[in-house]
């Protein structure tokens, strides 16, 4: 059986073009036979505070303590992940960072016990998962030529120098759309094929 593939968008609008993209990517999957775990953070409701008895890295008393997590949609959260072979987080660029919801999902989901082994802080994280794939799809409305020049694309080194490791090191394909604010329905429209394209070169 095909792993399944956990979908996040992290958008708080309803109608945005964000929650296009989702739709689009939750149903190329399901047309390819991948079985889909699509979380609307902002719909669920999800908690991103960290809080802090949850606010450790590494050592054995810390997966313990995480392994009794309270909040169901935490857990379920957790569930999803560590059986997931491929992972798609949807979100737009704000400040050159994901907004606060999926923030804090990375900081409540990916813990100890969870997504990595970490037994001194210093260490190097053994990641518990078996993600293949990372696709991240960020909407902005700063040109390429701004973004590399002034700001580095700093959304680039958070999903695949920073948190890759963490996730085990999956293949990681980023696509970039780009300026949202100004793009008419023709444009939108390609881009949404760009992204189905991409998701059955992934994953179908």
């Amino acid at each position: 059986m095909t792993a399944p593939v956990v979908v996040l968008l992290a958008h708080p609008r309803p109608g945005s073009f964000n929650h296009a993209l989702a739709a689009r990517v939750t149903d190329t999957l399901a047309r390819a036979g991948v079985p889909v775990r699509f979380h609307d953070l902002y719909a669920e409701g999800f908690d991103p505070v960290l809080t802090a008895e949850e606010a450790y890295t590494s050592g054995s008393r810390a997966e313990e303590f995480l392994a009794a997590e309270p909040d169901p949609l935490v857990r379920r959260h957790r569930d999803e992940l560590s059986t997931a072979g491929g992972l798609v987080a949807i979100h737009p660029n704000w400040w050159g960072k994901p907004p606060a919801i999926l923030s804090g999902w990375l900081d409540r989901i990916l813990v100890p016990g969870v997504a990595y082994r970490l037994d001194d802080a210093g260490g190097a994280p053994e990641s518990l998962l078996s993600l293949r794939r990372l696709l991240v799809v960020n909407t902005s409305d700063t040109t390429a030529d701004r973004e590399r020049t002034l700001f580095g694309d700093p959304l680039d080194a958070i999903w695949r120098r920073c948190l890759a490791p963490y996730l085990g090191e999956p293949e990681v394909s980023r696509l970039v759309l780009r300026v949202v604010g100004d793009a008419d329905a023709a444009r939108r429209a390609e881009w949404l094929d760009d992204v189905s394209a991409e998701v059955r070169r992934l994953f179908g």
